[in-house]
């Protein structure tokens, strides 16, 4: 252990490292497009932050550099490696309901209130207080170290993507920007669309259902691929059953299923709605999906041919399917769990398009070209096909990498605790670094509240985390 006292030092600058923290916080740093422009490309108050954080470097004496607006980072020290620290500036919009101003950055009960308190921007200003110390403590280095700042963490990493194609890669690194003790590593993260046009359902020449009860006019669940969606609506046309029939059907459906919901007659048409439980996308099992759920209750129905294979299809491959068993591609990692599938959006349209939005989430040790593969083939027997929206490969460092051994390391000495390594579904700026990693800031056992109403960080959490990362720094770049 270094004979220098972390936390001590911290605790000097604990009334200037608090006063930051909440200015910087108060700049609304929302992706806002109507205020993009060259050098600002998600918006003023993106930009604002940035502008900030290269400022309280620059004065800090490190050399900085502005990437179009994209990125930024703070260098200092010597030596040919690198050592990155990968932060982001940019929040998720605040949403309602907070007790306390969003952006008023107010202290209650020894927690800073703000969007952006957890995510990302305390711990971004950890990060920065925590360089400083090293960089004033005189102590020699070996290593460069170099703070790199993002702005679109939030919406769809263009900013480190941009940044990389130009900027030197850090020899290894890790990002403020998730759990202690320290995430080595994240599963492959792919969104996909599968999608069936109407011509390619009549290519199949599928004959017509006899004496159908009902047809399908249209579905629609989700808003996006990493979250299971809580709502769903359809609307039938009454057929071969009375809307009020179909009704009471439906009423009796929830009553034994346990299921939530309601059915209302408009225009002609009966209208199904269903209501789930919404979580995470990286663990579906935990929700309650509400478009496979309505689904299901399509499933007791006869429908037109169109909509029987829909129904039959989703149920075979994707009703409470959250491991892809049906479909083939199951996986289970020792150390990265399951492969998990997440069906976050469905839309069918009788007379356009049936489509489901999924997220996959898979282990290093099951290749996407294998799953992938698998998968194409089951879905093409309905005639459906896939795009790739969105792909990240699976990323992970070996944990007896000195980078690994050495923060392990760190968190012991400040805090006491084992260090536990630890492996997500989940995707942090770690992977964005050839060598890195998730380090902090939430510690063990604290609950989570980014992304939510009335986000926080313990002050004394904001504390613990800058000494933990001037430790982390200096060992890694002496």
């Amino acid at each position: 252990m270094t004979t220098m006292n972390w936390l001590q030092e911290v605790e000097k600058q604990k009334d200037d490292l608090i006063c930051t923290t909440q200015e910087f916080l108060r700049i609304k740093s929302v992706l806002d497009p109507s205020t993009a422009r060259e050098g600002a490309p998600f918006g003023a108050g993106i930009r604002e932050a940035l502008d900030f954080v290269l400022e309280l470097c620059e004065q800090a004496g490190m050399t900085v550099k502005d990437v179009g607006g994209y990125a930024g980072h703070a260098e200092f020290g010597q030596g040919g490696e690198l050592i990155g620290v990968l932060s982001h500036v940019d929040v998720v919009p605040e949403g309602d309901g907070w007790t306390s101003p969003p952006y008023a950055a107010e202290i209650v009960d020894g927690k800073i209130v703000a969007r952006g308190a957890i995510d990302d921007k305390g711990p971004t200003i950890a990060a920065i207080f925590a360089a400083k110390l090293v960089k004033q403590s005189g102590l020699p280095l070996s290593k460069r170290v170099r703070l790199i700042f993002g702005t679109d963490e939030e919406s769809g990493w263009q900013c480190v993507k941009t940044y990389f194609e130009t900027e030197e890669m850090p020899t290894m690194g890790f990002t403020p920007d998730a759990d202690f003790p320290l995430i080595y590593a994240e599963k492959g993260l792919t969104d996909l669309t599968v999608l069936q046009t109407h011509e390619a359902f009549r290519g199949q020449q599928l004959p017509a259902v006899d004496s159908p009860q009902a047809e399908l006019l249209s579905l629609a669940s989700g808003r996006r691929m990493n979250m299971v969606p809580d709502k769903a609506e359809a609307r039938l046309l009454p057929v071969g059953m009375k809307a009020e029939e179909l009704l009471q059907t439906y009423d009796a459906y929830l009553s034994d299923s346990g299921m939530k919901g309601k059915a209302e007659c408009a225009a002609g048409h009966v209208v199904l709605h269903m209501e789930g439980v919404s979580v995470h996308g990286m663990d579906p099992s935990k929700g309650v999906n509400a478009g496979n759920e309505l689904i299901r209750f399509l499933g007791t129905l006869t429908l037109d041919a169109r909509a029987d294979q829909f129904v039959r299809f989703t149920e075979q491959y994707l009703y409470r399917q959250h491991y892809g068993e049906a479909l083939g591609i199951s996986h289970h990692d020792d150390e990265m769990g399951p492969l998990t599938l997440n069906t976050g959006v469905i839309e069918y349209e009788a007379e356009g398009d049936a489509l489901f939005r999924l997220n996959i989430r898979y282990p290093h040790s099951l290749p996407f070209e294998k799953w992938s593969a698998i998968f194409r083939e089951r879905i093409a027997q309905a005639a459906f096909v896939f795009e790739v929206v969105e792909h990240l490969h699976p990323h992970r460092v070996d944990p007896g990498h000195p980078l690994v051994t050495t923060l392990q390391r760190v968190y012991t000495e400040q805090t006491g605790l084992e260090a536990g390594i630890i492996a997500i579904g989940g995707a942090t700026y770690g992977r964005s670094l050839d060598i890195g990693v998730a380090f902090g800031p939430l510690f063990p056992g604290r609950p989570d509240s980014a992304h939510q109403r009335d986000e926080y960080i313990l002050v004394d959490d904001l504390i613990k985390a800058t000494a933990i990362y001037a430790q982390a720094i200096y060992e890694l770049a002496k």
